[in-house]
């Protein structure tokens, strides 16, 4: 019930608020207006927690920026390494590293036995570049990856001169504990079915910890700030990408 003055002042005041709840809801826009100026505000945070933490940092709006900024890091001639990843695939930069005049190192994708996949691991680690994306990055700058055989996750921070990072809004979280949540929860169960793993999240969709061979959560690492001796760029990008 409203209660209402000699003015009428809560009858305006209710009024304003269902035109203007109507106006939203109506307009298919409105809604993804606001959580676009959600996701913004969110990114805006991110992004000055990870140069605080000594992170290069920025935010594009959409995935052709976020190509843009990437390929404009990479020199020419230069030794590219990259990590398994949907949201690299996802931007057309693994499409659009295939017509410059660089030395790219897809061990996932070149490799034909075990062990050239392993040799091109090895020589990942001397890239100028490492390619990858995240798999959540917290409002207080810092990022979390959980892998199978620590490829990707080692050599964000060690060996190559420069890693850049790829991220959508849609892996931005409050804290670790989040961050860890999201993993388990929604990111590896799909990860695991998307590589055709033989684990029982894969049959119920739900993580058991378990300690199956095929497991894809065996190495969990936080960059909590930027490694000593490896520059480190974050993409954040305005749309949902990736798992």
């Amino acid at each position: 019930m409203i209660r209402n003055d000699s003015n009428g002042s809560a009858f305006n005041e209710y009024w304003i608020y269902s035109v203007t709840f109507v106006q939203f809801t109506n307009r298919g826009a409105g809604m993804e207006q606001l959580e676009r100026w959600f996701r913004e505000k969110q990114a805006e945070r991110t992004v000055n927690a990870l140069k605080k933490n000594n992170f290069e940092a920025l935010y594009v709006s959409d995935s052709k920026a976020a190509l843009e900024e990437v390929m404009k890091r990479i020199p020419d001639e230069a030794t590219v390494g990259a990590g398994g990843s949907v949201t690299l695939t996802q931007i057309g930069l693994l499409d659009a590293l295939k017509n410059r005049k660089i030395q790219l190192i897809l061990p996932l994708l070149q490799a034909r036995t075990v062990e050239e996949r392993l040799e091109l691991i090895r020589k990942s680690f001397l890239a100028d570049v490492f390619l990858s994306s995240t798999n959540a990055v917290t409002e207080d700058g810092r990022l979390y990856n959980v892998d199978a055989t620590g490829n990707r996750v080692g050599t964000m921070f060690i060996g190559p001169k420069k890693t850049i990072i790829v991220c959508g809004v849609n892996k931005m979280v409050k804290d670790l504990e989040a961050a860890e949540k999201r993993v388990r929860e929604w990111a590896a169960p799909q990860n695991a079915k998307r590589l055709g793993r033989k684990t029982p999240c894969v049959e119920t969709g739900v993580c058991s910890d378990c300690s199956s061979p095929d497991r894809i959560c065996n190495i969990y690492v936080t960059l909590a700030k930027k490694p000593a001796r490896t520059e480190v760029v974050v993409i954040l990008v305005g749309e949902n990408l990736g798992i």
